[in-house]
């Protein structure tokens, strides 16, 4: 049996419960978490990256808002916005090429 341990979202024990699946769990302190964080997002990103589809895009929108609740990225709206301003968007289109 292949063994796991990743960050799952919160209903996530109780579907298992309900399918009689069994498992350990612990809940993650502050660094572990954000250290999970950024694993799930890489993990979704991939995952989106291979289907494009509008459900992938769903799990990276989550972990990005539960990264936002934490105190260093609290910002991030704010981030975003100044960058936009300053370097715009991606509404254009445009694709860059030339030599590195």
């Amino acid at each position: 049996m292949a063994r796991y341990r990743k960050l799952v979202r919160d209903n996530i024990p109780e579907i298992l419960d309900a399918k009689g699946v069994a498992y350990t769990k612990h809940t993650a302190d502050e660094e572990e978490y954000k250290k999970e964080l950024v694993a799930k997002l890489v993990e979704e990103c991939n995952e989106f990256a291979e289907a494009t589809s509008v459900e992938e895009l769903a799990d990276v929108l989550e972990v990005l808002n539960a990264l936002q609740e934490l105190p260093e990225y609290s910002d991030l709206e704010d981030v975003c916005l100044e960058k936009r301003t300053e370097r715009g968007g991606f509404e254009k289109r445009i694709i860059l090429e030339g030599e590195k």
